[in-house]
């Protein structure tokens, strides 16, 4: 283990740290601050913990937490505003899956939504991986397309902050786009191996609790997409 091992370590402890502290209250207010301001605190949950899990994606592949152009700061921004949109499908999934799935199985209106509400049961389960597979069919091939043209931008441009803030040229870089990785491995592999158990887990836990096991997740798709987008051929 090298020098940015332990220092890296540290930094991530000094963060985690005031959630196991119970006399600073931190959890309380986290919970809180998420309640009243859910896409301001998703901003900048996914900004710290994903850009934490891409930094871990280079030092997988590259063997460094930073390096010339990798645009720490750009990422962190890129990361939460697709954390707000990340809350914003949460919220669209779990409302509209078990709305369509009262429909298609003829019941009471609400019954699926108080099964995914209640107790721990086989019918919770069923709910919570219909909404997890709804939504990272329909959201995430979109959502993790988006993370690699922005990816791509801030490699294109030395990733500068002020390079950042200049016009993606979206054309050349989707026809650029490495999509034979993009297919078989993040939309054949990520997604239905991974994204499908993980987030029926997410909807299965309690509402305060989803919250910090979706920033679990947030570090753990910064790795997966930093090794993705680093992958070649």
């Amino acid at each position: 283990m090298k020098k940015q091992d332990f220092i890296f370590i540290i930094c991530v402890i000094v963060v985690l740290i005031p959630f196991f502290i119970p006399q600073t209250h931190f959890l309380e207010y986290f919970n809180l601050w998420t309640a009243t301001h859910p896409f301001i605190m998703g901003f900048f949950k996914f900004a710290i913990l994903a850009t934490i899990g891409e930094m871990l994606g280079l030092r997988i592949s590259k063997g460094v937490y930073n390096q010339k152009g990798f645009g720490i700061l750009p990422r962190a921004i890129v990361w939460g505003i697709l954390g707000m949109g990340i809350c914003m499908a949460m919220i669209i999934f779990k409302a509209g899956v078990p709305t369509f799935l009262d429909i298609v199985g003829g019941c009471e209106k609400g019954t699926m939504a108080g099964l995914l509400a209640g107790e721990f049961s086989w019918g919770k389960v069923g709910v919570a991986f219909a909404v997890s597979v709804a939504m990272n069919s329909i959201f995430a091939p979109v959502f993790m397309t988006l993370h690699k043209i922005t990816d791509t931008h801030i490699l294109n441009n030395g990733g500068t902050l002020r390079g950042f803030f200049r016009p993606i040229k979206m054309e050349q870089i989707i026809v650029g786009l490495n999509w034979k990785a993009q297919w078989n491995l993040v939309f054949k592999k990520y997604i239905p191996l991974f994204w499908f158990p993980a987030h029926t887990i997410t909807f299965l836990l309690p509402a305060n609790l989803q919250v910090l096991f979706a920033a679990l997740l947030g570090v753990i798709l910064g790795v997966m997409l930093s090794i993705a987008n680093l992958r070649k051929g």
